[in-house]
């Protein structure tokens, strides 16, 4: 976070190098024989942050992309920057009505910005501020089962 300004928060050098690290560990659960339909790629604020900005940007098509209480990096480069790899892959967005770190007009943003570029995304409100609850637990269980096709 270089900024409490959200149209220039996002450090995008941070992003990329924490963006790095992760798609480290996926090449490895892959070269270990995990699909990447396997894979469902998920973060919590700046975690997620991070998630959005690999899932639309990877050469991988996941099971499910998780984004709770956060926002995007750059949106508007997604236009030359996207992939196809995830726009058939459900996007989950969680994010409290009264978050006080992460306004959910950021998150709502976000989750435009990516099916404006052909992304598949729900967008979910819960009442509560920059955390989980119990409601959205339910509706990330739910979505896990949904993505890795499981039985419940």
């Amino acid at each position: 976070i270089t900024s409490m300004d959200f149209n220039h928060r996002a450090d995008r050098t941070g992003v990329e190098e924490s963006a790095a690290q992760v798609n480290q560990i996926i090449e490895s659960e892959v070269a270990a024989g995990i699909a990447p339909s396997n894979i469902i790629l998920a973060g919590f604020s700046q975690g997620g942050v991070v998630a959005l900005h690999i899932a639309a940007r990877t050469q991988y098509s996941f099971g499910g992309v998780m984004a709770l209480s956060t926002y995007m990096c750059e949106p508007h480069t997604l236009v030359q920057e996207a992939t196809p790899s995830n726009k058939g892959t459900p996007f989950f967005f969680g994010h409290g009505q009264y978050d006080d770190v992460v306004p959910l007009a950021m998150g709502k943003a976000a989750s435009k910005a990516l099916e404006d570029n052909g992304f598949n995304t729900s967008f979910n409100t819960y009442v509560m501020q920059h955390s989980v609850c119990t409601d959205e637990l339910q509706d990330i269980r739910a979505f896990i089962i949904r993505s890795l096709q499981l039985e419940a």
